[in-house]
C-alpha cells in the first residue's frame, strides 16, 4: 500500500509558504506524492451533488500550483485530483504536462483526469456539458498520441480535435508517455480507467460492495480492450485516523494507493498528523529515493 497526501487551497488558504511546509513535510515524512484539486471557475449555486460550493473558494491552476511544488522539493511525486480534461486543449496541455516532468525530474506521475460536473463550469468555456466524455476520451488519445510522436509528426482527426505532421517537445522525462489515471465514482468512469487509463481513482459515496463492482468493471474493460487488468492501479480516498487493519483490508480489495487529507487548522496542526501518520504506517524517511528512480511503468 502506498500513501500520497492531498492539499486544498479551498481549505488551506493561498499562503505559498504554507503549500510549500505542506510539500516539504509531506516529502520528509515518506508520503509518495501530493494531489491538488482542480475548478477553473465557479459561480453562485454551483453545486456538484454532495452540496453548493461557495463561489469564492480560492483554487489554484494544479498545473501552476505542482510547478511550485515541484521547484520546493526533491522526491514527492505531483498528482492531481482531478483535473479536469474536457476543459484543455490537449495539445497544450501535451507540452505542460511533458514541461513538468521534465523540471521536476520525472515526478509528474500521478495525473489523474475528471469530466466535472458543474455544468455552469462548462458553459464558460465553450463546452457542451453533455460531450464531455467523448472530449476526455480523445483528449487522452491525442495526449499520448503527442507524447508518442517523432519528428516526422503525428496527424489526428477526431469529433473536437484535428492536426497533420504535429511535433510536441520536450517529451516527459526519459522519453515516455505519462501515466494517466481516471477519476470518478460512474461506470463510465470505471470503464474509461480500464479502456484508457493505467489507474482508477475511485470517488463518490458508494459502499464497498459497490465499489468492488466498479473496479471489477475497470479491469474487465481493459480485458475487452486487449490491455493488462493487472497492471492497472486502484487509488482510494483514506482519512487520516485510517487503522493499519483498514489499510489491510482496503488492500485486500486491491486497493494500491491511499491519498489522505489533514484537516488541522493550522499548519502545525497538519505536519503532527502526517508525522503521527508516517509512523503508524512506517513511511519511508525522505531521501530514501529520488522521482527519477521511482517512475511508475506505462
Amino acid at each position: 500500500m502506498r500513501f500520497a497526501v492531498s492539499y486544498s487551497t479551498a481549505f488551506n488558504g493561498t499562503d505559498p509558504d504554507r503549500l510549500v511546509a505542506f510539500a516539504r513535510h509531506a516529502e520528509n515524512c515518506g508520503f509518495e506524492g501530493l494531489y491538488v484539486q482542480d475548478h477553473i471557475a465557479l459561480y453562485p449555486g454551483a453545486d456538484y451533488g454532495a452540496g453548493e460550493l461557495p463561489p469564492t473558494l480560492p483554487y489554484f491552476d494544479p498545473l501552476d500550483c505542482l510547478s511550485f511544488v515541484a521547484a520546493a522539493t526533491r522526491r514527492i511525486l505531483l498528482g492531481t485530483g482531478v483535473l479536469l480534461l474536457p476543459y484543455r486543449h490537449p495539445v497544450v496541455l501535451a507540452k505542460r504536462l511533458a514541461t513538468i516532468d521534465v523540471l521536476s525530474r520525472g515526478r509528474m506521475r500521478l495525473l489523474t483526469v475528471g469530466l466535472g460536473s458543474l455544468p455552469g463550469e462548462a458553459r464558460a468555456l465553450g463546452v457542451d456539458y453533455r460531450t464531455r466524455g467523448r472530449r476526455t476520451d480523445e483528449a487522452i488519445d491525442v495526449l499520448r498520441l503527442l507524447w508518442s510522436g517523432g519528428a516526422e509528426g503525428v496527424s489526428h482527426r477526431g469529433e473536437f480535435f484535428a492536426f497533420d505532421d504535429l511535433c510536441s517537445y520536450p517529451k516527459p522525462l526519459g522519453g515516455s508517455e505519462l501515466p494517466i489515471h481516471v477519476g470518478g465514482s460512474s461506470a463510465a468512469a470505471a470503464r474509461r480507467a480500464g479502456q484508457r487509463g493505467n489507474g482508477y481513482f475511485a470517488g463518490g459515496m458508494l459502499t464497498e460492495a459497490e465499489r468492488d463492482r466498479q473496479f471489477a468493471l475497470a479491469r474487465d474493460a481493459a480485458v475487452e480492450a486487449g490491455r493488462d487488468p493487472a497492471a492497472l492501479e486502484y487509488t482510494r480516498w483514506g482519512s487520516a485516523d485510517i487503522s493499519a487493519d483498514r489499510a489491510g483490508q482496503l488492500g485486500e480489495h486491491g486497493v494500491h494507493r491511499l491519498v489522505v487529507g489533514f484537516a488541522g487548522a493550522e499548519p502545525a496542526q497538519q505536519h503532527d498528523q502526517m508525522s503521527e501518520f508516517a509512523e503508524r504506517f512506517a513511511l519511508a524517511p525522505e531521501g530514501a529515493g529520488s522521482g527519477s528512480d521511482r517512475l511508475p511503468a506505462v
